[in-house]
Protein backbone atom coordinates (compact mmCIF):
# COMPACT_ATOMS: atom_id res chain seq x y z
CA UNK A 1 0.00 0.00 0.00
CA UNK A 2 1.21 3.67 -0.61
CA UNK A 3 2.01 6.28 0.77
CA UNK A 4 -0.49 8.12 -1.12
CA UNK A 5 -3.50 5.39 0.14
CA UNK A 6 -2.66 5.44 3.99
CA UNK A 7 -2.97 9.33 3.63
CA UNK A 8 -5.52 10.26 1.46
CA UNK A 9 -6.04 13.51 3.21
CA UNK A 10 -2.34 14.73 3.26
CA UNK A 11 -2.84 13.09 -0.87
CA UNK A 12 -5.28 16.05 -1.48
CA UNK A 13 -3.89 18.37 0.66
CA UNK A 14 -0.81 18.35 -2.03
CA UNK A 15 -2.71 18.12 -5.21
CA UNK A 16 -4.47 21.20 -4.05
CA UNK A 17 -1.70 23.38 -2.89
CA UNK A 18 0.10 21.24 -6.69
CA UNK A 19 -3.30 22.24 -8.60
CA UNK A 20 -3.74 25.71 -7.08
CA UNK A 21 -0.19 27.39 -6.35
CA UNK A 22 -0.94 30.25 -5.01
CA UNK A 23 -2.41 29.22 -1.95
CA UNK A 24 1.05 28.35 -0.39
CA UNK A 25 2.14 31.82 -1.21
CA UNK A 26 -0.83 33.40 0.48
CA UNK A 27 -0.66 31.08 3.38
CA UNK A 28 3.21 31.59 4.14
CA UNK A 29 2.54 35.74 3.31
CA UNK A 30 -0.13 36.17 6.19
CA UNK A 31 2.00 33.71 8.58
CA UNK A 32 4.85 36.26 8.10
CA UNK A 33 2.30 39.42 8.63
CA UNK A 34 1.27 37.60 12.05
CA UNK A 35 4.74 36.51 12.78
CA UNK A 36 5.46 40.57 12.20
CA UNK A 37 2.86 41.19 15.43
CA UNK A 38 4.20 38.87 17.36
CA UNK A 39 7.34 40.44 17.48
CA UNK A 40 5.98 43.75 17.67
CA UNK A 41 2.46 43.27 19.23
CA UNK A 42 1.56 47.15 19.93
CA UNK A 43 2.65 50.47 22.12
CA UNK A 44 0.54 51.21 25.16
CA UNK A 45 -1.48 54.77 23.79
CA UNK A 46 -1.71 55.89 27.67
CA UNK A 47 -4.40 58.30 26.32
CA UNK A 48 -6.84 55.63 24.76
CA UNK A 49 -6.14 52.83 27.35
CA UNK A 50 -5.23 50.33 24.20
CA UNK A 51 -2.80 49.22 22.47
CA UNK A 52 -1.90 50.09 18.72
CA UNK A 53 -0.70 46.97 16.67
CA UNK A 54 2.21 47.42 14.00
CA UNK A 55 -0.23 46.12 11.74
CA UNK A 56 -2.55 48.56 10.68
CA UNK A 57 -4.11 50.48 7.15
CA UNK A 58 -1.37 52.91 7.57
CA UNK A 59 1.12 50.25 7.06
CA UNK A 60 -0.87 48.05 4.65
CA UNK A 61 -0.56 51.11 2.74
CA UNK A 62 3.04 51.62 2.92
CA UNK A 63 3.21 47.52 2.08
CA UNK A 64 1.83 48.03 -0.80
CA UNK A 65 3.28 51.27 -1.88
CA UNK A 66 7.00 50.41 -2.12
CA UNK A 67 5.47 46.35 -3.08
CA UNK A 68 4.32 48.19 -6.58
CA UNK A 69 7.35 49.36 -8.41
CA UNK A 70 9.03 45.67 -7.37
CA UNK A 71 6.07 44.08 -8.99
CA UNK A 72 6.66 45.95 -11.77
CA UNK A 73 9.89 44.66 -12.32
CA UNK A 74 8.91 41.50 -11.61
CA UNK A 75 6.82 41.38 -14.32
CA UNK A 76 9.93 42.14 -16.81
CA UNK A 77 11.00 38.81 -15.32
CA UNK A 78 8.19 37.06 -15.26
CA UNK A 79 7.68 37.95 -19.12
CA UNK A 80 11.00 36.92 -20.24
CA UNK A 81 11.47 33.79 -18.21
CA UNK A 82 8.92 32.19 -19.88
CA UNK A 83 11.27 32.31 -22.81
CA UNK A 84 14.17 31.12 -20.73
CA UNK A 85 15.19 34.05 -20.66
CA UNK A 86 15.78 37.21 -18.14
CA UNK A 87 16.25 41.05 -18.09
CA UNK A 88 19.02 42.48 -16.00
CA UNK A 89 18.71 45.87 -17.78
CA UNK A 90 15.33 46.32 -15.73
CA UNK A 91 17.01 48.01 -13.05
CA UNK A 92 19.66 50.32 -14.76
CA UNK A 93 16.36 51.21 -17.33
CA UNK A 94 14.25 52.21 -14.69
CA UNK A 95 16.84 54.48 -13.16
CA UNK A 96 17.74 55.99 -16.24
CA UNK A 97 13.84 56.56 -16.85
CA UNK A 98 13.73 58.54 -13.42
CA UNK A 99 16.49 60.50 -13.63
CA UNK A 100 16.06 61.78 -17.44
CA UNK A 101 12.60 62.54 -16.46
CA UNK A 102 13.43 64.68 -13.09
CA UNK A 103 16.06 66.28 -15.04
CA UNK A 104 14.20 67.14 -18.56
CA UNK A 105 11.29 68.48 -16.07
CA UNK A 106 12.89 71.52 -15.71
CA UNK A 107 13.91 71.87 -19.11
CA UNK A 108 11.88 71.45 -21.71
CA UNK A 109 8.39 70.49 -19.45
CA UNK A 110 6.80 67.63 -18.27
CA UNK A 111 5.16 66.03 -20.84
CA UNK A 112 8.53 65.60 -23.09
CA UNK A 113 10.42 64.84 -20.10
CA UNK A 114 7.95 61.82 -19.51
CA UNK A 115 8.04 60.80 -23.12
CA UNK A 116 11.81 60.77 -23.46
CA UNK A 117 12.47 58.60 -20.36
CA UNK A 118 9.55 56.60 -21.57
CA UNK A 119 11.27 56.26 -25.23
CA UNK A 120 14.71 56.13 -23.27
CA UNK A 121 13.20 52.19 -21.88
CA UNK A 122 12.23 51.19 -25.02
CA UNK A 123 15.03 51.96 -27.17
CA UNK A 124 17.16 49.41 -24.70
CA UNK A 125 15.05 47.17 -24.71
CA UNK A 126 15.16 47.06 -28.63
CA UNK A 127 18.37 46.68 -28.78
CA UNK A 128 17.68 43.80 -25.90
CA UNK A 129 15.68 42.09 -28.71
CA UNK A 130 17.92 42.69 -31.44
CA UNK A 131 20.69 40.97 -29.85
CA UNK A 132 18.50 38.07 -28.32
CA UNK A 133 16.56 37.43 -31.39
CA UNK A 134 18.43 38.36 -34.22
CA UNK A 135 21.97 38.19 -33.31
CA UNK A 136 21.35 34.92 -30.79
CA UNK A 137 22.96 36.41 -27.29
CA UNK A 138 22.20 34.68 -24.33
CA UNK A 139 19.70 37.09 -22.56
CA UNK A 140 21.64 36.94 -19.51
CA UNK A 141 24.70 38.51 -21.12
CA UNK A 142 22.85 40.37 -23.73
CA UNK A 143 20.94 42.57 -20.88
CA UNK A 144 23.87 42.35 -18.69
CA UNK A 145 25.77 44.02 -21.08
CA UNK A 146 23.23 46.41 -22.09
CA UNK A 147 22.59 47.32 -18.70
CA UNK A 148 26.12 48.31 -18.08
CA UNK A 149 26.34 50.29 -21.09
CA UNK A 150 23.29 52.44 -20.06
CA UNK A 151 25.17 52.92 -16.71
CA UNK A 152 27.74 54.61 -18.36
CA UNK A 153 25.69 56.79 -20.51
CA UNK A 154 23.65 57.90 -18.04
CA UNK A 155 27.42 58.73 -16.18
CA UNK A 156 28.08 61.00 -19.26
CA UNK A 157 24.62 62.36 -19.06
CA UNK A 158 24.62 63.58 -15.11
CA UNK A 159 27.83 65.50 -16.37
CA UNK A 160 26.01 67.33 -19.29
CA UNK A 161 23.03 68.39 -16.99
CA UNK A 162 24.76 68.69 -13.89
CA UNK A 163 23.83 72.34 -13.68
CA UNK A 164 20.14 71.83 -14.55
CA UNK A 165 18.71 70.64 -11.68
CA UNK A 166 15.73 68.63 -11.04
CA UNK A 167 11.92 68.34 -10.83
CA UNK A 168 9.76 65.31 -9.59
CA UNK A 169 6.26 65.82 -11.79
CA UNK A 170 3.63 66.83 -9.56
CA UNK A 171 1.38 63.96 -11.12
CA UNK A 172 4.06 61.26 -10.28
CA UNK A 173 4.28 62.45 -6.72
CA UNK A 174 0.73 62.21 -6.50
CA UNK A 175 1.16 58.62 -7.71
CA UNK A 176 3.44 57.55 -5.17
CA UNK A 177 2.98 59.34 -1.94
CA UNK A 178 -0.91 60.19 -2.09
CA UNK A 179 -3.33 57.89 -0.77
CA UNK A 180 -7.00 57.55 -1.59
CA UNK A 181 -9.52 56.17 1.25
CA UNK A 182 -6.26 54.85 3.11
CA UNK A 183 -4.75 53.24 -0.13
CA UNK A 184 -1.51 54.32 -2.20
CA UNK A 185 -2.66 56.34 -5.56
CA UNK A 186 -0.14 53.79 -7.27
CA UNK A 187 -2.70 51.56 -7.28
CA UNK A 188 -4.76 53.22 -10.17
CA UNK A 189 -1.47 52.72 -12.28
CA UNK A 190 -1.29 49.01 -11.13
CA UNK A 191 -4.69 47.52 -11.16
CA UNK A 192 -4.96 47.78 -14.72
CA UNK A 193 -1.03 47.41 -14.85
CA UNK A 194 -1.19 43.91 -13.68
CA UNK A 195 -4.76 43.30 -15.33
CA UNK A 196 -3.07 43.87 -18.83
CA UNK A 197 0.15 41.32 -18.13
CA UNK A 198 -2.10 38.64 -16.73
CA UNK A 199 -4.63 38.93 -19.79
CA UNK A 200 -1.55 39.62 -22.14
CA UNK A 201 0.18 36.28 -20.57
CA UNK A 202 -3.18 33.54 -20.26
CA UNK A 203 -5.79 35.18 -23.40
CA UNK A 204 -3.89 36.18 -25.98
CA UNK A 205 -1.60 34.91 -28.60
CA UNK A 206 1.59 36.31 -28.02
CA UNK A 207 1.35 34.98 -24.29
CA UNK A 208 0.47 31.57 -25.69
CA UNK A 209 3.97 31.77 -27.97
CA UNK A 210 5.90 32.83 -25.05
CA UNK A 211 5.08 29.47 -23.02
CA UNK A 212 5.78 28.17 -26.30
CA UNK A 213 8.58 29.51 -27.02
CA UNK A 214 10.13 28.44 -23.48
CA UNK A 215 8.80 25.25 -23.44
CA UNK A 216 10.44 23.69 -27.14
CA UNK A 217 11.74 26.88 -28.90
CA UNK A 218 12.70 24.64 -31.73
CA UNK A 219 9.31 23.06 -31.70
CA UNK A 220 7.77 26.21 -31.96
CA UNK A 221 9.86 27.74 -34.70
CA UNK A 222 9.17 24.36 -36.83
CA UNK A 223 5.38 25.47 -36.22
CA UNK A 224 5.95 28.91 -37.74
CA UNK A 225 6.78 30.88 -34.93
CA UNK A 226 9.13 34.01 -36.03
CA UNK A 227 11.20 34.01 -32.93
CA UNK A 228 12.76 36.80 -33.48
CA UNK A 229 10.11 39.02 -33.80
CA UNK A 230 8.93 37.61 -30.39
CA UNK A 231 11.66 38.35 -28.60
CA UNK A 232 12.11 41.79 -30.28
CA UNK A 233 8.65 42.36 -29.44
CA UNK A 234 8.87 40.82 -25.81
CA UNK A 235 12.25 42.86 -24.54
CA UNK A 236 11.12 46.16 -26.11
CA UNK A 237 7.78 45.44 -24.00
CA UNK A 238 10.27 44.68 -20.88
CA UNK A 239 12.12 47.67 -21.61
CA UNK A 240 8.67 50.00 -21.56
CA UNK A 241 7.69 48.11 -17.88
CA UNK A 242 10.93 49.04 -16.39
CA UNK A 243 10.75 52.79 -17.10
CA UNK A 244 7.30 53.17 -16.47
CA UNK A 245 8.44 51.17 -12.81
CA UNK A 246 11.25 54.23 -12.59
CA UNK A 247 9.01 57.06 -12.98
CA UNK A 248 6.72 55.51 -10.44
CA UNK A 249 9.69 54.85 -7.82
CA UNK A 250 10.84 58.86 -8.95
CA UNK A 251 7.41 59.48 -7.69
CA UNK A 252 7.69 57.46 -4.20
CA UNK A 253 11.43 58.49 -3.15
CA UNK A 254 10.99 61.96 -4.36
CA UNK A 255 14.75 62.14 -4.79
CA UNK A 256 17.46 61.64 -8.10
CA UNK A 257 19.80 59.07 -8.27
CA UNK A 258 22.17 57.37 -10.28
CA UNK A 259 22.01 54.31 -8.69
CA UNK A 260 18.11 54.64 -7.94
CA UNK A 261 16.38 51.70 -8.67
CA UNK A 262 19.35 49.36 -9.30
CA UNK A 263 18.67 47.90 -5.87
CA UNK A 264 15.25 46.31 -6.64
CA UNK A 265 16.94 44.14 -10.10
CA UNK A 266 17.51 40.66 -8.21
CA UNK A 267 14.19 40.93 -5.67
CA UNK A 268 12.64 41.37 -9.12
CA UNK A 269 14.14 38.18 -10.30
CA UNK A 270 13.64 36.60 -6.50
CA UNK A 271 9.88 37.82 -6.74
CA UNK A 272 9.47 36.09 -10.06
CA UNK A 273 11.02 32.88 -8.67
CA UNK A 274 9.08 32.36 -5.55
CA UNK A 275 5.98 33.38 -7.22
CA UNK A 276 6.69 29.91 -9.61
CA UNK A 277 8.01 31.50 -12.53
CA UNK A 278 10.86 28.87 -13.88
CA UNK A 279 13.83 30.42 -14.66
CA UNK A 280 13.85 27.73 -17.76
CA UNK A 281 11.02 28.56 -19.30
CA UNK A 282 7.77 27.45 -20.12
CA UNK A 283 5.75 28.13 -16.98
CA UNK A 284 4.88 31.27 -14.98
CA UNK A 285 2.66 33.48 -13.11
CA UNK A 286 2.28 37.16 -12.68
CA UNK A 287 -0.22 36.86 -10.18
CA UNK A 288 2.46 34.85 -8.04
CA UNK A 289 5.26 37.22 -8.81
CA UNK A 290 2.88 40.33 -7.12
CA UNK A 291 2.63 38.08 -4.18
CA UNK A 292 6.18 37.15 -4.32
CA UNK A 293 6.92 40.74 -4.07
CA UNK A 294 4.51 41.61 -1.09
CA UNK A 295 6.56 38.59 0.71
CA UNK A 296 9.91 40.38 0.46
CA UNK A 297 8.50 43.69 1.68
CA UNK A 298 7.21 42.00 4.48
CA UNK A 299 10.68 40.11 4.87
CA UNK A 300 12.82 43.72 5.18
CA UNK A 301 10.54 44.96 6.88
CA UNK A 302 10.98 42.09 9.29
CA UNK A 303 14.57 42.57 9.30
CA UNK A 304 14.53 46.10 9.98
CA UNK A 305 12.20 44.94 13.25
CA UNK A 306 15.28 42.93 14.61
CA UNK A 307 18.25 45.82 13.57
CA UNK A 308 20.26 43.98 11.64
CA UNK A 309 23.58 44.78 10.51
CA UNK A 310 23.11 45.78 6.79
CA UNK A 311 25.50 42.55 6.14
CA UNK A 312 23.86 40.51 8.49
CA UNK A 313 20.16 41.51 6.71
CA UNK A 314 21.74 41.07 3.10
CA UNK A 315 22.81 37.23 4.31
CA UNK A 316 20.00 36.11 5.58
CA UNK A 317 17.43 38.08 2.74
CA UNK A 318 19.15 35.62 0.48
CA UNK A 319 18.95 32.67 2.76
CA UNK A 320 15.46 33.13 3.33
CA UNK A 321 14.55 33.71 -0.33
CA UNK A 322 16.32 30.21 -0.85
CA UNK A 323 14.11 28.84 2.09
CA UNK A 324 10.84 30.37 0.58
CA UNK A 325 11.43 29.07 -3.04
CA UNK A 326 12.49 25.56 -2.12
CA UNK A 327 9.50 25.02 0.15
CA UNK A 328 7.44 26.02 -2.42
CA UNK A 329 8.88 23.81 -4.69
CA UNK A 330 8.42 21.12 -2.15
CA UNK A 331 4.54 21.89 -1.41
CA UNK A 332 3.89 22.16 -5.20
CA UNK A 333 6.01 19.14 -6.69
CA UNK A 334 6.87 21.98 -9.22
CA UNK A 335 10.26 23.15 -10.49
Amino acid sequence: MSATDTNPPLARLGRLMRDNPMIPLVVFLILLIATLEVMRPGIVMPFRGGRDGLISTFWVGNLIKFAIPLAMLAACQVLTMLTAGIDLSAGIVATVAAFVCATLSSIWGVAPAVLIALASGLTVGIVNGIGVGLVRVHPLIMTLGTGLIATGCLQVYQRLVINAGAEIPGFLVWLGTGRTLGMPNGLYLFIPFAAFVICLMRFTGFGRILFALGSNERASMLSGVRSWQVYLALYALSGLIAALAGLLYLGIIRQTSLSLANPLLLPSVAAAVIGGTSIFGGRGSYAGAIVGALILRVLDTMLTLLQMPEGARTALFGIIILAVTALYVRITGSR
